[in-house]
């Protein structure tokens, strides 16, 4: 008798995957939180799936079930990854009580989806501005675990003395714990009010209370690069989509 040829491994058909996701992955998904923040949501019995509340953490839903949080019907976002040169003079919120300006004015044109800001930076600091509806990504940017680096372009009212670089270098006291730098550095030979700073603290206003503890105020202060970003052709005031391989790169 012949032997029957066993079929190749392309001739095989392939399992079909299923269109389950994880709970709090749909709920992320959705721009309400992110992972997480999904999983205490959940855990508090505030996540329903067709009617049902949900508790079991790694949960596992279909995309046509109705899920529900504290009563209303979230369904997945498109994930929208905006880059903006923010210009002084805009509030990095969403919406501003004494009606200042703020950053979502300046990316109003970019996309429908509801988008904020990762993060922040004051009125009157320029530079690298994330926004996005993706939760997980936000949450991993400003985590101070993940130790995304920032750079930023530092104009002081008076010349840095080689005393106060070496004080800054070496870790700033201040009121709520000491402030660490990764870099300090003279931007130009022929002027030392111009710095450049390397950080990773997100901490609220933490560059001019560095130097605001050794006596200098910051009157000019722009973020030139947000981890592997540049301003690279991207001039004040504009705004541009993250490639996937940028989002790609902040997310590992």
């Amino acid at each position: 008798m012949k032997r029957k040829n066993s079929p190749k491994l392309s001739e095989i058909p392939k399992k079909i995957e299923d269109d389950s996701i994880r709970l709090n992955k749909y709920i992320s998904n959705s721009g309400v939180c992110s992972r997480r923040e999904a999983d205490t949501l959940i855990a508090a019995g505030k996540v329903k799936v067709n009617g049902a509340i949900i508790t079991e953490l790694g949960h596992k839903i279909d995309l046509t079930d109705i899920v529900m949080v504290d009563n209303k019907i979230i369904k997945p976002q498109n994930f929208v990854y905006i880059l903006l040169n923010k210009p002084s003079g805009y509030i990095t919120t969403t919406k501003d009580p004494e009606e200042r300006k703020t950053v979502m004015e300046l990316v109003s044109s970019a996309t429908k989806e509801r988008v904020y800001p990762v993060g922040r930076l004051d009125r009157n600091t320029s530079g690298l501005l994330i926004l996005t509806n993706d939760g997980d990504l936000t949450n991993h940017l400003t985590h101070p675990s993940k130790g995304i680096a920032k750079i930023y372009a530092v104009t002081l009212d008076k010349p840095l003395t080689k005393a106060d670089f070496l004080k800054i270098t070496n870790g700033i006291e201040l009121e709520d714990g000491l402030a660490e730098i990764d870099d300090l550095a003279y931007t130009d030979p022929n002027d030392k009010k111009q710095v450049g700073v390397k950080i990773h603290s997100g901490k609220n206003r933490i560059i001019r209370r560095i130097f605001k503890a050794v006596d200098y105020d910051v009157v000019k202060l722009d973020r030139v690069m947000f981890g592997l970003l540049t301003k690279k052709d991207l001039p004040r005031g504009k705004w541009r989509f993250l490639t996937s391989q940028e989002v790609g790169k902040l997310k590992r």
